[in-house]
Parts: C-alpha cells; structure tokens; sequence
C-alpha cells in the first residue's frame, strides 16, 4: 500500500512530486478526455487541493504524462514534453497491472480527501443484498471501483460516443470488454480491452453477433444477416463493413480483438 502521503506544506516548499501525487495524477489522466485536461476542470481543481498543488500544476503534470503516451504523439500532439523518472515508472506500474493501481489509486483518494463522497455507480445493474456487511461489503466496494475506473477511462477515450453508433446517451452507453471480464483477469482494467457501445451494440458484440476485422471494420455475422426483422435490417445489417469511430487513446489492442474474432463471434463457432 502507499506510504504516508506527503504534506501540502512539504510539497509547496520543495516542489517535488511524490510518487504517490503521480499515481493519483495519471489515475485521473486515464479519466479525462484530453481536451479536458486544463487548470480550469473542476475534477483537476478538487484533486489539486487534495494534494497540495495548484490546478495549473496539477494539469501541467498530466500533459507531462501525455507526452509519453503513444495515442496521443502519434497523432502530433506532444504534451510538455517534460516527463520525469517518476512519470515514466507510473505508466510502466499501470500498464502491468490496471487492476491494483485503479484501487490503490481510488483508496489513497478517499483517504486523503475525507470530505470526498464519490458515487461508484456500477456499470452493472444487478440487484445487490440490502444487508450486506464485513467481507461481503469490502469486494462490493472494490468491484464497484473497478468499474467505476473501466467505465470512465473507456468512455473518455472514444469521447462519450458509441464507437459504432455514435450515440452520447450516457445512460445508453457501456463500456464493452472486448475479451470478457471472467475470460482474462490481467487485463479486466485496460482501457485497450474495452469499447464504448450503445447497450444494443454492447449486447451485439458480447453475444458473438458482430466483431472487429483486424482494421477496426465492423463484421456482421451470417446469422444476423439472416434475420428478416426490421431492427436488424435498419439498424444492425448496414454496420457490416463500417470503421468504428478510433478512440483518442488506449485504441483496442489487435490481440484483443483477434480473441474476439476467433473465440466469441458466432461464425468462428464449432
């Protein structure tokens, strides 16, 4: 777990982040559209007063972090271009292992910010025991964490649209595992093992119904194709071929995608 978190006093007078501070910064990066990340966002204003810093600073070190992310220099945007050793180490500890830092993450928040109630809404609407306690409460809290972090990295990245549809009902999107939460524990949190999709689509897709070619092409299985129903006619059957809308950062890993293709899409079943 983390160590005693720096003073906001300490901090101001040396200037130095702590490791800490970067987790929680990149934690909130993974949150963020990249348009968004500006001294102004009131997100980036609540997690600047949490630990210290100032709003500017605070966004200052995200685009740090940005300048490191593949998504975004690839399509010419730089960041700042200052990254540090600590920088650097975050993003290595995350991509190994989502799972732990998204809670580590959203635990040290909720400790440093005592006056914090964050709703963690689960992505899923099963009815949870009203009476609940103890063990039982603990995994509901961190599953509800988890989530909470999927949900929100997946949908900032494709910009709060359907990758398919385009449609921005917050309430009508989901974001999708590609390869199934159950079916590969290391990546149940990478935002590049999720798609944002309409409930429909998100249906369609965990269903083994439609899939993704390897350049991002939308494929309609024979099945669907054989449904003589005015939904699928109108609105599934004219998806086959399109491109889905490429996410701003963490686009679908092809390996991800191939499993899907191969192991799930109702074509490719024996």
């Amino acid at each position: 777990m983390f160590a005693a978190a720096t003073s906001p006093k300490d901090i101001m007078a040396t200037g130095l982040w702590t490791k800490e501070q970067v987790k929680l910064a990149f934690h909130l990066y993974c949150q963020l559209p990249y348009g968004r990340i500006h001294g102004r966002n009131p997100e980036i204003i609540v997690l600047a007063k949490v630990i210290g810093r100032t709003p500017d600073a605070v966004a200052m070190k995200m685009l740090n972090i940005a300048s490191i992310d593949p998504a975004i220099t690839s399509t010419g945007r730089v960041g700042l271009g200052n990254a540090s050793a600590f920088d650097r180490e975050v993003w290595d500890e995350f991509h190994s292992d989502w799972e732990r830092l998204a809670v580590e993450c959203q635990l040290l928040r909720q400790e440093l910010d005592k006056n914090s109630v964050e709703d963690l809404e689960p992505e899923s609407d099963d009815l949870l025991p009203e009476d609940f306690t103890g063990e039982t409460r603990q995994i509901l809290t961190t599953q509800r964490i988890k989530q909470h972090f999927f949900r929100r990295a997946v949908l900032s990245s494709y910009r709060g649209r359907c990758c398919m549809s385009g449609l921005s009902e917050p309430r009508l999107l989901i974001a999708s595992h590609i390869v199934p939460w159950s079916m590969d524990k290391a990546n149940r949190l990478n935002p590049s093992n999720g798609l944002c999709l309409s409930a429909i689509h998100d249906r369609a897709f965990d269903k083994g119904l439609i899939t993704l070619s390897d350049d991002f092409k939308i494929v309609v299985s024979e099945e669907l194709k054989r449904k003589n129903e005015p939904f699928v006619m109108e609105v599934l059957l004219p998806l086959n071929g399109r491109t889905i809308e490429q996410p701003e950062r963490f686009a679908p890993q092809a390996e991800f995608i191939a499993w899907h293709r191969n192991k799930l899409f109702v074509d490719n079943r024996k």
